[in-house]
């Protein structure tokens, strides 16, 4: 890690929301400058404005059926170079020295995947630089340059994870990623009105509740500020409330249940009584792991004989290209993809070797007449698939039953 001067230096990272018009980057603008004021150093990771990110999207499949991977980056790159720069000048207008990098002349090297590339080094020397003389650096996130020198945009998540890897190559004293939301909370609000903000929580809690679904942050961010000890808040945008202190375990009183979320943005491949389901299940994870789709939850079952069935969930916005690579890696095997199945993760640390726990959560879902279709348990969480359509009294449910609000 890079030391710097004797002042602190802050990491901040703004959304599209935040930025999403003019008004909005000037009142991040006003934010900003008063960190600035207070006397630290601030590095400032923006994302596109509002809905610019899909709007590029539509833009391309407008013009092509299936544009190249590498040219959507470099499309998509787009939009964060332009709010960089917008908010470069509007801190520059309130008399600070502020100047805008993208992801490459910000130092992000990343692997050659486009679309989805992962950082492998952060050779930060200008943001160095311009920090030493005062300024304002402000990066676009989301982005970076390959090992090859090709533009390449890091996913979802993108711009949460450039502003974690920058404050850990940096070592910035603390993190703050600025949300619409007031912080995390023990249930998603919008499905259950009485959940509460958590105060603080472990990386490794945090971690689960986002790979489960939870959409606040995403857990690639959350594995780098874990590995590098990153202070990370999770803050309104437009508040002075502190929200959510994401750290280390020891930091935080021990807690049986921290939260529930679920996923619904789920699509299903299922295979039923095939013969031999874990070979099965390895030629589809192979397919789909040729074809760059991520899997978010496998479930084999034993059936009669030498038979079984074989479950494999992925995101929703990749259905149809994981049928796609299904029926290439199995022409002759027949199987279904649908979307009428979600999961509801309850996390916690050991929430399986705790006592009662576990029968408390099955206790709940069975009061709900609802027979999960597949249960699963890790060290820090309990999953279940359930029907979509009842996700939300079983959130509800699981939320009263377990003391959370």
């Amino acid at each position: 890690m890079i030391k710097q001067g004797t002042k602190a230096l802050i990491v901040q990272k703004f959304g599209g929301a935040s930025v999403a018009t003019p008004e909005k980057i000037k009142d991040v603008a006003r934010r900003v400058v008063e960190e600035r004021k207070a006397g630290r150093d601030v590095i400032v990771v923006i994302s596109a404005m509002g809905d610019t990110t899909d709007q590029l999207v539509t833009l391309a499949k407008t013009v092509s059926g299936n544009p190249p991977k590498r040219e959507m980056d470099m499309l998509l790159t787009a939009g964060e170079r332009i709010s960089m720069a917008l908010l470069s000048m509007a801190i520059i207008d309130l008399g600070c020295e502020a100047i805008s990098f993208t992801g490459s002349q910000s130092g992000i090297v990343t692997d050659t995947s486009h679309t989805r590339a992962k950082i492998l080094d952060i050779k930060a020397h200008r943001v160095r630089e311009e920090l030493e003389k005062g300024r304002i650096v402000i990066v676009a996130g989301f982005q970076g340059v390959s090992s090859a020198k090709e533009i390449t945009t890091l996913g979802r998540g993108g711009s949460d994870t450039t502003c974690v890897a920058l404050a850990a190559s940096l070592a910035a004293e603390e993190c703050h990623l600025f949300k619409d939301v007031d912080g995390v909370f023990t249930a998603d609000p919008r499905l259950v009105p009485c959940a509460k903000k958590i105060e603080k929580i472990s990386y490794e809690e945090m971690l689960e509740l986002a790979f489960c679904g939870a959409g606040v942050l995403h857990w690639r961010s959350i594995d780098v500020a874990m590995r590098f000890g990153v202070r990370v808040h999770v803050r309104p945008s437009f508040g002075k409330e502190m929200g959510t202190l994401v750290t280390g375990k020891e930091e935080i009183e021990g807690s049986d249940i921290r939260g529930i979320t679920q996923d619904t943005n789920l699509a299903r491949i299922h295979l039923a009584g095939v013969v031999h389901p874990a070979e099965a299940a390895g030629r589809l994870l192979e397919a789909l792991d040729r074809d760059e789709i991520e899997v978010r939850f496998i479930y084999i079952s034993s059936a009669a004989g030498d038979r079984g069935n074989v479950s494999i969930m992925v995101p929703l916005d990749a259905r149809d290209a994981a049928a796609a690579s299904a029926g290439e890696a199995m022409p002759n095997q027949a199987f279904t993809v649908d979307d009428h199945v979600a999961t509801l993760s309850i996390v916690g640390q050991g929430i399986c070797g705790v006592p009662g726990i576990a029968q408390k959560i099955m206790k709940s879902i069975a009061s709900l007449r609802i027979d999960p279709e597949i249960v699963s348990s890790s060290g820090l969480s309990l999953t279940i698939a359930l029907p979509k359509s009842r996700v939300a009294e079983a959130a509800q449910q699981l939320h009263r039953d377990l003391g959370l609000g």
